[in-house]
């Protein structure tokens, strides 16, 4: 059965390298090309956006995919959007392997908020230094915050306008709660405001804004698509692709 992994995150990487060793499975890895230097999966890869739904569509069928797991990011809405319609339109199993979201635990000072316009707006309240931590897509939803001074943290510069007072940290992850908590306190942080993109990974900084006692504009995940199947682990995503593959030869 060959199958297509739209990925880009460290469980997407985990599920190439895993899968790749199953019998009957043929892996291919996409990615979308936003980072300038990605950490690559196990086996075949391919780099760049399929052009939409039509694009994947024609493509899915051109290299006679037999099933699709999105492994994106749990903020890359549009691409699991195509991923949904695109392999409903030529009758394959779909899967969508999120990992499990952040839940508040005690000492926890969270405002959550549906999206970036969202936590822009909840900025009002909160005092002049702000930790920004939600990659550079969607950096341009802060620009009009003059009233803020940002540490932008992201693996790649952002294109989109910046806020008038920031500074740009270029960093990969990932961070340990010390170099959170040290970086928080050099830059003296008021608020934190970040995607909810669970894992533990990227956990550290939520760890240590606990710890500080710190605010934190927590922007929620959007839904997936209706009726769309999901995993939360890297192993569940696998038993789907056995039974998807055992099913295929019956």
């Amino acid at each position: 059965m060959r199958v297509l992994i739209l990925g880009g995150t460290g469980e997407a990487r985990e599920l190439a390298r895993i899968a790749s060793g199953e019998r009957g499975l043929d892996i291919v890895s996409s990615l979308a090309g936003r980072v300038a230097n990605p950490r690559l999966p196990v086996g075949p890869v391919r780099v760049g956006g399929f052009g939409g739904v039509e694009g994947l569509r024609t493509w899915l069928r051109e290299n006679a995919i037999d099933a699709v797991v999105d492994a994106t990011h749990p903020f890359a809405a549009q691409v699991s959007a195509h991923a949904a319609t695109a392999a409903d339109d030529l009758g394959l199993p779909a899967v969508h392997l999120r990992r499990p979201e952040w839940t508040q635990r005690r000492g926890d000072l969270w405002t959550r908020v549906p999206d970036l316009a969202a936590a822009a707006a909840a900025l009002a309240p909160h005092h002049e230094q702000v930790l920004l931590t939600i990659g550079r897509q969607g950096v341009g939803a802060f620009a009009g915050c003059a009233d803020h001074r940002f540490v932008i943290r992201s693996i790649d510069a952002p294109v989109a306008p910046l806020p008038p007072r920031c500074e740009l940290l270029l960093a990969r992850g990932p961070f340990t709660f010390d170099e959170e908590l040290v970086l928080m306190s050099r830059h003296r942080i008021d608020v934190l405001v970040t995607k909810n993109s669970g894992g533990e990974q990227t956990e550290a900084k939520i760890a240590a804004a606990r710890t500080a006692g710190l605010p934190v504009i927590m922007i929620d995940r959007p839904p997936l698509p209706p009726g769309a199947v999901s995993v939360g682990s890297v192993c569940a995503a696998v038993d789907w692709l056995r039974a998807a593959a055992a099913h295929a030869v019956r």
